[in-house]
């Protein structure tokens, strides 16, 4: 006897199956974040999307007290660039989390931070909102949407925002002592 078999697409009638609305709301979150940051890195580097290229924004850091600020403004846009990039594709996302961070505790401490807190008076407003994201996204985790979805840190959690948290602070501490 021959059983006829009836077609049923691959999700389920809830969407789970392709993903929850948080995992398609923070795969937005972490595209447009992230190839933002990876786009901010990118004009450091190469003098793309209007930017300066390194060797005009090595200057800028010199200026900040960064010594040598081609060096400087180097790992600043590869924090930016690969920050970026992996919050975007949600891989080693406590990681990239932490390279933004750690970038922004930096324009905080020596840029924006005399502005006091708004953008439109030279303050923190934007440098802190992009930190926060970045936590943000370690603590809740990528969503399934997401390459770190295989592992451990994939889920987010306490252990992943301070990860992001302590080697961002760590990075800055660092640079800014050097």
């Amino acid at each position: 006897m021959t059983t006829t078999r009836t077609f049923r697409p691959a999700r389920a009638t809830d969407g789970t199956a392709f993903g929850s609305a948080a995992d398609w709301g923070l795969l937005l979150i972490r595209l447009t974040f992230g190839l933002l940051m990876a786009g901010h890195g990118a004009q450091k580097l190469f003098g793309i999307f209007g930017g300066d290229g390194l060797t005009a924004t090595g200057k800028g850091f010199e200026s900040l007290g960064y010594r040598p600020g081609k060096v400087f403004a180097t790992i600043g846009g590869l924090s930016e660039l690969l920050g970026g990039l992996g919050l975007a594709v949600g891989l080693l996302t406590p990681l990239a989390a932490a390279a933004l961070i750690g970038v922004m505790i930096n324009a905080m401490a020596l840029v924006t931070g005399p502005g006091g807190l708004w953008a439109s008076d030279g303050g923190v407003e934007y440098n802190v909102s992009i930190a926060v994201v970045a936590l943000g996204v370690a603590a809740i985790g990528p969503g399934r949407l997401a390459l770190d979805r295989f592992f451990r840190w994939g889920r987010g959690g306490w252990w992943p925002a301070a990860v992001a948290l302590g080697l961002g602070g760590i990075g800055a501490a660092v640079t800014l002592n050097l």
